[in-house]
């Protein structure tokens, strides 16, 4: 991304706040004419008060300077509070766009970049780009006035002692755009190692339990201490960038007032200068110093700034568009059709799935049997539109589901997984998250259906206990049935069912079975099984083998046409 483009990304982004902008800049006006105005006041005070002992003044003068001070502290004040509410709005605003183009994007785009990465994304990355909103504006035009004005009262002063000052102003600013530039390249470097850290230790959250039950602490001590230790270098590497600059700057004052004080000194020799005229041009250039420096340090903000934006616009700009979201199809038999279907991933270069065809009956059950990595998850994620085919097509009630939104698609459909989803929040939270507006009444009555009720009765809270993340504090069988209960509140036309049996004992697999036997009564199942028994009556199964549909039929039909299928049955069924 160019830096025109961040530019006008810029211009977009603060155009709806320009009237606090400009207000902040009329402070910031008040600011640069107050700190002047010191500068300026100190030639009166030594000639009136030093000088010709002017007893009137004596308590003018010093006034003035109080309220000139006083009126530069609260400008001050007023112009950064007004740009910090800007910048805390269009930080809002990128977050909530750079958090909805995530959420919308598709599985695959999810699966490129670890959840840590997007973290960091929202967090340091829109933070530095905030500051680079509000320092930008601010620095520019407070220190840009208020150089301006105190310039103004050097030359005012004394033209020559000025163009002689001015000599300082474009060193510094070439030594400014030098680092600038190395600052730009070490923040891409330093947000990098910060993803990486922030991905580690969600990995570590995540998998405590195997940390333990391996006894890798030691190892996952030393990974973290690696980690840390590159994050530490990089910071310490920003960090000495942005320090780089003060003995440049000490640098460049000391040359700049040691040659001011000489040239000075012999102008009033020379009776072209006055000493009060020489301490109030002093005054002015020791003022000068400070928006001088941040002028020059602007620089190395901005390219941070603009570092921030090159990593995390793309993924705004990158949301998933829906280009038929007025499109609604209309599901009533609920039959789903794959024709010559072929599917990759765009990072890899073989087809998962090559050529499949087949055909699930609206109303009845369908099954996909296969070896893990046979490509039934992927044939089951194309239905929700979770990823697009590479080619063919896939019809619902004989309609191109290409052609309509994702929303009217996906709201006909329900998924239980074998990897049950949830959110750390109650128990009735979960179960509602798939109808929000769902009453209590239609809860319960999804929840009994599921034999969720049987164990949601015996939590000390019940419909309103915390599961903690993930629903830890369940067992899998009890979220198991609880995704099923989620399903169930939906009421959706079609259902998929993805191993919602695997791995669980012998008790819970009944109850789990006999709640989805309810879930899918009547609506079209499609459903994804290692254990035979779960399948044995479906309508049709289909046996999947490296991406290719290689036989289909029901049970006894494939235990006489499927070698494979008749191998997966002996090996489940007759030895049990």
């Amino acid at each position: 991304m160019s830096g025109l483009d961040i530019i006008k990304r810029y211009k977009n982004y603060t155009k709806n706040f320009l009237g606090k902008i400009f207000l902040s800049i009329l402070f910031s006006l008040l600011v640069a004419g107050s700190t002047s105005s010191i500068a300026y006041l100190l030639d009166p005070a030594i000639e009136k008060i030093f000088i010709e002992k002017n007893k009137t003044l004596m308590l003018l003068i010093p006034l003035a300077i109080v309220i000139a001070f006083s009126t530069k502290g609260f400008s001050l004040y007023i112009a950064r509070s007004i740009l910090i509410s800007v910048g805390a709005e269009i930080r809002k605003i990128i977050q909530k766009q750079l958090f909805k183009s995530i959420v919308s994007s598709d599985l695959e785009t999810m699966d490129k970049k670890h959840s840590g990465k997007y973290t960091a994304h929202l967090t340091t990355d829109v933070s530095m780009i905030e500051t680079l909103v509000t320092d930008t504006i601010l620095l520019m035009t407070k220190d840009t006035l208020t150089l301006i004005g105190l310039l103004s009262v050097m030359f005012y002063q004394n033209w020559k002692l000025a163009l002689f000052a001015l000599i300082m102003i474009p060193l510094a600013s070439v030594a400014a755009k030098s680092l600038g530039k190395r600052m730009g390249k070490i923040s891409t470097q330093t947000m990098e190692t910060y993803g990486n850290v922030t991905t580690f230790l969600l990995e570590i959250f995540k998998n405590h339990k195997i940390i333990k039950i391996f006894q890798r602490e030691n190892h996952e001590n030393q990974r973290a201490d690696n980690y840390f230790e590159e994050f530490k270098n990089r910071t310490v590497k920003i960090a000495k960038v942005m320090i780089r600059t003060a003995p440049i700057m000490e640098t460049l004052t000391g040359l700049m007032i040691g040659g001011l004080i000489y040239f000075a000194g012999s102008l009033v020799m020379d009776d072209q200068l006055s000493i009060n005229n020489f301490f109030s041009f002093l005054a002015a250039m020791m003022l000068a110093y400070q928006p001088v420096r941040s002028l020059a340090t602007l620089n190395i903000g901005i390219q941070q700034g603009i570092s921030a934006a090159r990593r995390i616009l793309p993924i705004i700009d990158s949301e998933l568009k829906d280009k038929n979201y007025r499109n609604n199809i209309k599901i009533t038999n609920g039959s789903i059709v794959f024709e010559n279907i072929s599917f990759k991933y765009s990072n890899k270069d073989l087809d998962i799935l090559k050529n499949i065809n087949l055909k699930i009956e609206g109303g009845k059950f369908t099954a996909l049997v296969g070896h893990s990595g046979a490509g039934k998850t992927t044939i089951m994620n194309l239905i929700p539109r979770f990823y697009e085919p590479s080619k063919g097509e896939i019809k619902i009630d004989d309609q191109l589901i290409k052609n309509f939104s994702f929303d009217s698609i996906r709201k006909n459909i329900s998924l239980v997984s074998q990897d049950t989803s949830l959110f750390d929040d109650t128990i009735k939270n979960n179960i509602k998250y798939s109808d929000l507006d769902a009453s209590d009444e239609e809860i319960i009555q999804a929840s009994k259906l599921s034999y969720c009720d049987e164990f949601i009765s015996k939590m000390p809270d019940g419909y309103e206990t915390i599961i903690g993340e993930n629903g830890v504090r369940l067992s899998g069988g009890e979220k198991q049935r609880l995704s099923i209960a989620r399903a169930m509140l939906k009421k959706s036309k079609i259902i998929l069912l993805d191993e919602a049996t695997s791995s669980l004992d012998s008790e819970t697999e009944s109850k789990i079975q006999k709640a989805i036997n309810t879930l899918t009564e009547g609506k079209t199942t499609l459903v994804i099984a290692h254990r035979l028994s779960t399948v044995i009556n479906s309508n049709r199964i289909y046996v999947i083998d490296d991406g290719k549909v290689i036989a289909n039929g029901n049970h006894y039909e494939l235990l006489k046409n499927s070698e494979l299928y008749k191998n997966f049955y002996e090996k489940q069924i007759t030895k049990n």
